[in-house]
């Protein structure tokens, strides 16, 4: 029995229901006919040129991607703006692309979930709950034992794919941490909570310099301690990427998938003159 792209589309609905989505997010089935016949589906972070070669190249006609496509709304998809020019190769090469965002944040398997699985914390809970009080935005739990900010680096540079930029932290290398924050992907906006919530670290990605600063003056202003983790946007969701290719492989038997290996991360190499701790 052949797989639709509404089969498909049902099946990651189902694993990743619509109603959890943020208000602002724009997820699910972004291009093509629902009658499509899907035989190999590329799953990816983000929807890039690279990303879209690799896809005709492997035959698959259906994208996975984690990040809306078309999050922010476009005027028109001309072929020479970005938006456009992405659409219409999509469209041409005839592959469809559904995609899973905050939808897939929140839930028990989710991105935060799949990250704190990596660090081993035990009783963890949603660092932004849902209503039902399990699901929800990022993670808070224990490590198996303390450590120290440089081990705790050293241990999320250990699993996550490298990039330029690798693991930035803001403390002090020697302090000792037991209780972890996290949010996968972008979240600054959660800086706040993180710090009330008792953590010792809070880990999370495009952490922009005030922000940053304010929060870790609040802390002093407290008097408790509390440090800053910055990993790579794309290599903290890339590692969720297996978690949702094993769920959709138990849900559509016989369905090729594949993980996209292309480093969506944006930079390229890094120029730096360490600081001798």
């Amino acid at each position: 029995m052949s797989i639709t792209v509404h089969k498909f589309a049902s099946v990651a609905q189902s694993l990743w229901p619509l109603a959890n989505k943020e208000e602002w997010d724009v997820v699910g089935l972004v291009l093509g006919s629902k009658n499509q016949e899907v035989t190999k589906v590329l799953l990816t972070v983000d929807v890039t040129d690279e990303v879209i070669n690799q896809a005709i190249d492997s035959g698959a006609n259906l994208i996975f991607a984690h990040h809306p496509l078309l999050l922010k709304s476009v005027t028109n998809l001309v072929e020479d703006n970005a938006k456009g020019y992405l659409v219409s190769k999509l469209i041409k090469a005839g592959i469809a692309l559904f995609s899973a965002h905050t939808n897939a944040d929140v839930v028990a398997t989710g991105t935060s979930a799949v990250l704190a699985k990596h660090l081993g914390l035990s009783g963890s809970r949603p660092l932004a709950p849902l209503a039902d009080g399990v699901q929800g935005i990022g993670i808070i739990g224990s490590l198996p034992q303390r450590t120290t900010l440089g081990d705790l680096a050293a241990k999320l540079n250990s699993f996550l794919p490298q990039t330029a930029t690798g693991v930035r932290v803001a403390g002090d290398f020697s302090r000792e941490v037991s209780t972890v924050a996290l949010c996968a992907g972008a979240g600054d906006s959660y800086l706040t909570l993180a710090l009330d919530s008792g953590a010792d670290v809070y880990i999370t990605s495009d952490l922009r310099h005030h922000p940053a600063q304010e929060i870790l003056e609040l802390a002093i202003a407290r008097d408790v301690q509390f440090s800053l983790v910055d990993i790579s946007h794309w290599a903290a969701e890339f590692l969720w990427l297996a978690t949702a290719k094993d769920q959709l492989a138990k849900d559509l038997p016989g369905l090729e998938l594949e993980i996209c290996d292309i480093r969506t991360d944006v930079f390229e190499f890094l120029m730096n003159n360490p600081i001798n701790q």
